[in-house]
């Protein structure tokens, strides 16, 4: 396949036709409804003659080399490289978004980059990735276009992670995450207030997201909440969504607390000041959390993972740098010898904190 042959129109298949013309996207619980030549809030699914397609298959804002940590995913194949990369657009409407240059971008010229999921298979393989990352914007709204990366990467070896706020319809969610072996999700609040007023979108659809990839589907699944002053960081809702976590998720879900910093629309909020992580964190690990760190700051033991069995550090990390590794080759603690959950391999990844640019074309 050459790249620049890809036609970026690319049938969809969750929509259905309305008794007055009109058509409606059914991927995700907005279920948006489109006259011809409309787009969805997500500006990247649309009606074209009559029916749903995705305009960006095939292309892409960037692609970059990451460490694992980034993503953030703590106990996913620690310390190797991933082949990071986005599209356009996004299903919720964030106000606070860090990445909105392109998640909110009507502008399709941002989207320099061109492959077929073949060719970023190969280059994953070639640059040494352990896996591939959805990431930058939410994987679900070009869903055709991962479903197919995440096949032609799966048949190299190379493994598949979504970051992701989860939200998406019940029967997309299954074929979705059938093709993903790793998952971060943003759970980025626990109060509807929040979720109406900050992101035009609904906390129960994620929530149900969280507790069918727990229950239903061997994803490795870790979480990520930013917690934004006077928003959702009160001691009262870190609470509430940490026990709600352990009843319904178990305490070995990962939860990374992550520091807010003014973005897009909340450029008058203030930055999430340290201390506020560090006692969030404290009152997940109260409620029972076993891996809860903290991130966008520099804390080497909120960001590091201890043994909930003897308390032993287990992997120290120093923003995206490991040190101290004290997991066997079966992933036990190498103190006590409790089971830690995560996908290890018998050695950690060297790959560092280093980020590093890619163009794609490089490899078509």
């Amino acid at each position: 396949m050459i790249d620049t042959q890809i036609s970026a129109l690319h049938p969809t298949q969750y929509w259905h036709r309305l008794a007055d013309g009109r058509v409606q996207c059914d991927l995700c619980p907005r279920e948006c409804t489109l006259k011809e030549g409309q787009a969805g809030l997500c500006f990247v699914r649309a009606c074209r003659d009559g029916r749903i397609v995705l305009t960006t298959y095939g292309r892409s804002s960037g692609f970059c080399v990451d460490p694992i940590e980034k993503k953030p995913l703590h106990h996913f194949f620690p310390g190797t490289a991933v082949l990071s990369f986005g599209t356009a657009g996004c299903n919720l409407a964030c106000r606070y978004c860090q990445n909105w240059d392109m998640s909110k971008s009507r502008e399709m010229d941002i989207l320099a980059e061109q492959a077929s999921p073949e060719t970023i298979a190969q280059a994953a393989e070639r640059l040494g990735c352990r896996s591939i990352a959805f990431t930058y914007n939410d994987p679900i709204v070009f869903m055709e276009y991962a479903n197919d990366t995440a096949q032609a990467c799966h048949e190299l070896g190379i493994k598949t992670v979504a970051v992701t706020s989860g939200y998406i319809s019940d029967e997309p969610r299954a074929e979705f995450f059938a093709q993903m072996d790793a998952t971060n999700v943003d759970l980025k609040a626990f109060t509807e207030r929040f979720y109406h007023k900050l992101t035009g979108g609904h906390l129960q659809p994620v929530l149900d997201t969280l507790v069918y990839l727990k229950r239903e589907t061997p994803v490795w699944l870790e979480i990520t909440t930013l917690l934004i002053p006077g928003e959702n960081d009160s001691s009262r809702e870190i609470d509430e969504m940490t026990r709600w976590v352990v009843e319904n998720l178990g305490p070995d879900v990962p939860l990374h607390l992550t520091a807010f910093h003014p973005a897009w629309k909340l450029q008058g909020k203030p930055a999430t000041p340290p201390g506020t992580l560090k006692s969030a964190r404290r009152i997940a690990v109260a409620n029972g959390m076993h891996f809860v760190y903290t991130g966008n700051i520099h804390d080497s033991s909120g960001g590091s993972s201890w043994c909930p069995g003897c308390g032993s550090l287990l992997i120290e990390r120093d923003w995206y740098r490991l040190g101290t590794w004290n997991l066997d080759r079966h992933g036990c603690c190498g103190t006590c010898g409790i089971r830690i959950p995560g996908v290890f391999e018998a050695v950690p990844g060297k790959w560092g904190a280093k980020r590093v640019p890619v163009r794609i074309a490089a490899f078509g």
